[in-house]
């Protein structure tokens, strides 16, 4: 955890949740795993704002709580990651990709899920419904049997999870046979670490639900509001079968289905669609199988994939085959040959896919920034991995002096590495190897935390902005809610045009460069 993941990670909470979460977050984010009076202590914040705090950042799985690390009977304590906070960031990705995948109906359970934490499937079926409905054409329902069917698609597709049953902190603890300790023996350490959804057996269980009914458009009428709400009140009491059930996003088969895209877009741009096609359907045959960690997929064989590709491919079997060569003896080792059975054994190395991508996006980074012969040479040093300055000048063959520059800038944004090797104890400069080399991890996680900074500098800049035009910004909006009003209840054009008179062309032209600072 660095401090420009602690920065946007408050930023994120501050803008979501307001300042008191804000602060009770990057305070946990500082100080790891404490109990409540230590935060409430430390903080300045009143118990009842941090026992709210806490309860907000649980509901949308920002924070996990467990028993203490002195075992049963000691405090709860209270933990959370920027991993976590750092979600907030894809949510407009997570809705989309539902979107695609699954239609508008899909977009809104995800969309409501994210902005809730969580919540049970008849609640969410009758959320989502009523929406439906509300932007349907008059006469016209979303019947909840629909919403529910694409509700379970998602659980079985596992991009929606059962949450793990609350267990009061210390439960499990109190709950294990107590064994004698031997003299002498150490006690065992306290597991702390809270329970993951899929260690419980109904993660993916739909209940049955009893929930029958269509969408309800909302009373336009003021009149009508207390008695929706007494309504709502009456339906959200009656039992639909699945009390104490609530269901979760499952970020992490969300982060494999993105995995999988940028593996076959990958492979689209290098060879050609036909190629990628066959290597969707081995991470679609294997994505069930095969576990997150896994470094490559379960093997499959060329007769099933070739069974397995899609019908509207009419490819001959031995047209698969020289695909499956190709793919196998590409550089970028996207797929690999396992054995000879079945016509030939092949996987899909996810790892090394991956490592691949990264390699090829420090290379474009370096090609932006300091043009086509740095990352000439940046490519050089990826390839033979140590090397001086004079073979640089000449494997690239680029002037000493240009490549003596290029060299010093990029030791100097930490994109190359210097390695010295001496021939003497005494590191005489003439005795010395200097050979320059580049460490791909540490540099891809360098550039991840200026994406973190650039990111949080865009949210300051975003805020420092709307701060410092709020007048012109309230102006607009009242404008444009006149103007709405207006055109609802058939107002002529003169009226209409008099009314967004009241913007001066100065005014809109702030407003132009406002809004185009603002959607960066």
């Amino acid at each position: 955890m660095t401090a420009q993941e602690v920065r946007l990670c408050g930023l994120l909470l501050r803008e979501h949740f307001g300042e008191v979460v804000e602060k009770v977050g990057t305070h946990l984010l500082r100080g790891g795993a404490q109990n409540l009076r230590i935060i409430i202590h430390e903080t300045g914040v009143p118990l009842d704002l941090v026992k709210k705090s806490l309860c907000v950042l649980v509901q949308h799985g920002a924070c996990v709580f467990s028993s203490g690390r002195k075992g049963a009977g000691s405090p709860t304590e209270y933990r959370t990651s920027c991993d976590r906070i750092l979600r907030i960031l894809r949510y407009p990705r997570y809705i989309y990709t539902t979107k695609t995948l699954y239609g508008d109906t899909g977009e809104l359970i995800i969309e409501e899920l994210l902005q809730r934490g969580h919540m049970t499937m008849s609640s969410t079926v009758k959320t989502v419904a009523d929406r439906l409905t509300q932007n349907m054409e008059e006469g016209l329902c979303m019947d909840y049997g629909e919403v529910s069917n694409a509700f379970s698609k998602l659980v079985e597709t596992h991009f929606l999870q059962r949450c793990p049953p609350m267990v009061a902190a210390g439960a499990a603890a109190s709950a294990a046979p107590a064994t004698p300790a031997t003299p002498g023996t150490p006690a065992a350490p306290v597991s702390t670490a809270p329970p993951s959804p899929e260690s419980f057996p109904d993660c993916y269980k739909v209940p049955h639900m009893t929930l029958v009914g269509r969408g309800k458009r909302q009373l336009c009428s003021e009149d009508g509001e207390d008695q929706r709400n007494a309504k709502r009140a009456k339906m959200d009491s009656q039992a639909h079968g699945d009390e104490g059930i609530c269901w979760q996003v499952n970020f992490e088969r969300f982060h494999l289905h993105f995995r999988d895209q940028a593996i076959i877009s990958a492979v689209a741009n290098k060879l050609d669609q036909t190629s990628s096609e066959i290597v969707r359907t081995m991470l679609r045959m294997s994505e069930v199988t095969t576990s997150p960690t896994a470094t490559c997929t379960k093997p499959l064989s060329a007769n099933e994939i070739f069974r397995s590709l899609p019908p509207s491919y009419n490819i001959a079997r031995p047209i698969v085959d020289q695909y499956l060569t190709l793919l196998v003896d590409d550089p970028m080792e996207f797929v690999g040959k396992a054995g000879e059975s079945g016509g030939g054994m092949y996987v899909v190395n996810l790892h090394r896919a991956l490592a691949n991508l990264a390699r090829a996006t420090l290379e474009s980074v370096v090609q932006e920034r300091f043009g086509s012969r740095s990352a000439r040479i940046f490519r050089l040093l990826l390839r033979k991995r140590h090397l001086e300055q004079k073979q640089v000048e000449d494997f690239a063959m680029i002037p000493a002096k240009e490549a003596k520059d290029m060299l010093y800038t990029l030791l100097a944004q930490n994109l190359v590495q210097l390695q010295e090797i001496p021939k003497t104890p005494d590191f005489a400069p003439s005795r010395t190897f200097y050979l320059y080399t580049v460490n791909q991890l540490p540099t891809a996680r360098m550039l991840l935390q200026n994406c973190y900074k650039t990111v949080a500098n865009l949210i300051e800049r975003r805020l420092f902005e709307s701060r410092e035009n709020k007048r012109l910004l309230e102006k607009s909006q009242r404008i444009e809610a006149i103007l709405a009003s207006l055109q609802a209840s058939g107002a002529e054009p003169e009226q209409l045009t008099e009314v967004e008179e009241m913007i001066t062309a100065t005014e809109k032209q702030q407003l132009e460069a406002l809004r185009l600072h603002i959607n960066k």
